[in-house]
């Protein structure tokens, strides 16, 4: 008699909140409870989420310092009939966090692989920007040194919107070469702590906002939006190039004030 095994090997690759815990979905709950095993870039941060949402999986770190070195051996336990969830720190791996590589082996062993739906902070951040969102790009953080006026120089005539992340401590200079490169007028939006208490969009013109951010520290997570090169056609109630900041308030609440 012709027995068939059928081993239930599946890597999950699952959102975790990149603010408000509420941001979790019940799925992502259920498949962190019910995976063989969790990866996660931090264990000790990842162990608050998983504590307050109940969630008792076995817990084994997986970052870019060790990814190179583990991800056979993980590999091997999804070919064996495991089944494993990897998370990040905070919104999705794999976006600008762990987790390409670990996929890619993956893939290659005929591993099934199932990226759920969730949180990410660029997607809130570009829509909330009101800067166009139908077409663009998504550079994530750039070089620090060799390579970046390359990169910089790639965007100067680009007719989509374009994304990047920051770090609060590098912002002002990365939008002091953004006026160098793309000129005064070009439109921009710096969102910080996305899905927290104090989310915030700053909106205008790059030196507008460079402005403001030369006078108020910047704090927290930030995205940076960079509207086209090309100018959009203004419509009635559009803002102009008045300094707009939108502030979060608890429940998702927001308020749009001009400064």
């Amino acid at each position: 008699m012709l027995v068939l095994l059928y081993l239930c090997r599946m890597l999950y690759v699952v959102p975790t909140p990149v603010g408000n815990m509420e941001d979790m979905t019940m799925r992502a709950i259920r498949v962190l409870k019910e995976a063989d095993l969790i990866l996660a870039e931090d264990t000790r941060t990842s162990g608050v989420l998983l504590s307050h949402y109940d969630i008792h999986t076995p817990v084994l770190a997986h970052h870019k310092y060790n990814e190179h070195e583990s991800v056979n051996e993980f590999v091997s336990r999804l070919q064996a009939g495991a089944t494993i969830a990897l998370i990040s720190d905070a919104g999705t791996p794999g976006i600008s966090d762990p987790g390409f590589l670990l996929v890619r082996e993956a893939v290659k062993k005929g591993v099934e692989v199932q990226t759920l739906p969730g949180a990410t902070a660029f997607v809130p951040s570009l829509v909330s920007s009101g800067l166009p969102c139908d077409r663009f790009i998504f550079e994530g953080f750039l070089p620090q040194k060799k390579g970046r006026q390359t990169r910089l120089l790639l965007y100067k005539d680009e007719e989509r919107s374009v994304i990047f992340y920051e770090s609060p401590r590098r912002l002002l200079k990365t939008l002091e070469q953004f006026v160098c490169e793309y000129g005064e007028e070009r439109q921009v939006c710096v969102s910080r702590e996305i899905s927290k208490i104090h989310e915030s969009h700053v909106r205008g013109s790059l030196r507008e906002v460079t402005d403001y951010f030369t006078q108020h520290e910047p704090l927290g997570e930030i995205v940076i939006i960079l509207g086209p090169a090309i100018p959009q056609q203004n419509t009635e109630g559009d803002a102009g190039n008045e300094l707009i900041m939108g502030k979060g308030k608890s429940k998702n609440k927001y308020k749009t004030e001009k400064i």
